[in-house]
């Protein structure tokens, strides 16, 4: 007898995997306007004020805004469902996108320009949050290592891609630039799947606070210096490769380097698809440290190269590791908040590496970042190894517990044996 023919999927058993798909399309969107305004910002910049430098004004108004918006937006999103919160955000970002391309067009005061990429990034850091922690009602948690790795390969082809349509448009017109961003970055609202299943938490969820303990600050901190690492290498790149004699445009290599094994480490994430030790963590971090020394202390091509393909490597597997971490160590009511504080964690990490390049030097840029790494690197190791002496004390323990047990097992038996005999 032949076996049945298996029943084709129905539309209900097919719709799961549909909006996983929705999500990843709403997730790889949901950065572009973050990616390509470095580029695009400064050829708004251009004809407004006769620098393209200005639009760093733009960019610092952004990201300082996502840090002083990320917290309270977060808490405010408890009150709603999820992923209409999520598209109300982002309708907010778009409008204030539309604003900054209308005001550019029409020759506005730079001030106005500024004002409206504050208001586009007030949203970043809540949006994020939100979205990320929308991921949790479309797949189990076995599947959330490999779901978050294609996210993580999403988020660095994004960044790799934006940079670049920015510049192709904007060689054409800035106007161009800007209205790219206000198309590509309204994506997600189309994308978003509707997920009944995620709704609002109840009143006593909603009025609970998040508490940083110890373990989640760490975690944060350690996603904060991985981003300086990174924004040190990425920001940095010109002038390294004019230090080494190169065109400036040649600085480009070093960020592609650290995007080409990013992505290929994004594939390595998804493929593995589990939750890494606490030793192999270490290792991680421990490569980027040594990345970002080989890039300030390296003093050739060849090693900046060097550098930045090895922190390229473990930046997705930890950027997954760091949100599977804080997904565990928190309750569901307060996933939107601390995503979003990882979020506002990187910027911070960006900004300090940024401020530095600017008011200092790009050596003592590395040189801060270095130390940071180092600190992080020592007090996570410190922490993971207390946390193998207690497993292992704890284990020590429950085996000389069950050997006693065990034993007073044995000597009951025996003198029940030698009563027994006794009588006969």
């Amino acid at each position: 007898m032949t076996a049945p023919a298996p029943a084709p999927a129905t539309p209900a058993t097919a719709r799961p995997e549909a909006r996983l798909l929705r999500w990843f399309g709403s997730y790889g969107t949901f950065a572009v306007p973050q990616a390509a305004a470095p580029i695009a910002f400064s050829l708004i910049a251009l004809p407004l004020t006769g620098s393209a430098s200005a639009g760093a004004a733009m960019m610092l108004a952004m990201t300082i805004a996502q840090v002083l918006g990320a917290v309270p937006l977060s808490r405010l999103g408890r009150r709603f469902a999820p992923v209409p919160f999520v598209r109300a955000l982002i309708g907010l970002r778009t409008l204030a996108l539309i604003a900054i391309a209308v005001l550019a067009g029409i020759g506005a005061p730079f001030a106005l320009v500024v004002a409206g990429a504050a208001l586009a990034g007030l949203v970043n850091g809540a949006a994020y949050g939100t979205l990320r922690s929308v991921l949790n009602h479309l797949v189990p948690a076995s599947r959330l290592p490999r779901a978050l790795g294609i996210a993580a390969t999403l988020n660095e082809v994004t960044f790799v891609a934006s940079p670049v349509i920015a510049a192709a448009l904007g060689g054409i017109s800035p106007q161009l630039a800007a209205w790219a961003m206000v198309l590509l970055g309204a994506a997600p609202l189309l994308l978003l799947p509707s997920i009944p299943s995620a709704t609002a938490p109840g009143p006593e969820q909603r009025g609970s606070a998040l508490r940083l303990s110890p373990m989640i600050v760490l975690w944060l901190v350690c996603g904060g210096a991985s981003a300086a690492s990174i924004a040190a290498i990425e920001i940095g790149a010109v002038s390294l490769a004019v230090s080494f004699g190169m065109p400036a445009a040649w600085g480009a290599l070093f960020p592609v380097a650290i995007c080409v094994t990013s992505v290929a480490g994004g594939v390595w994430v998804s493929i593995h698809n589990r939750e890494p030790r606490r030793r192999t963590v270490l290792v991680w971090l421990g490569v980027t440290a040594l990345g970002v020394a080989i890039v300030g202390f390296g003093h050739s091509v060849a090693a900046t190269i060097i550098g930045a393909l090895l922190v390229g490597a473990v930046l997705a597997p930890l950027a997954t590791y760091y949100s599977l971490v804080l997904d565990r160590l928190v309750a569901p009511e307060h996933r939107a908040e601390v995503f979003a504080l990882l979020r506002t964690a990187n910027a911070l990490g960006i900004i300090t590496s940024s401020a530095l390049i600017s008011l200092v030097s790009l050596q003592a840029t590395f040189t801060v970042v270095i130390a940071v790494m180092a600190v992080v690197l020592a007090v996570t190791g410190a922490v993971f190894t207390s946390g193998w002496v207690k497993a292992r004390r704890r284990r020590l323990a429950r085996e000389a517990a069950e050997a006693r047990a065990h034993g007073e097992a044995a000597d009951t038996m025996d003198q029940q044996k030698g009563a027994s005999s006794g009588t006969r």
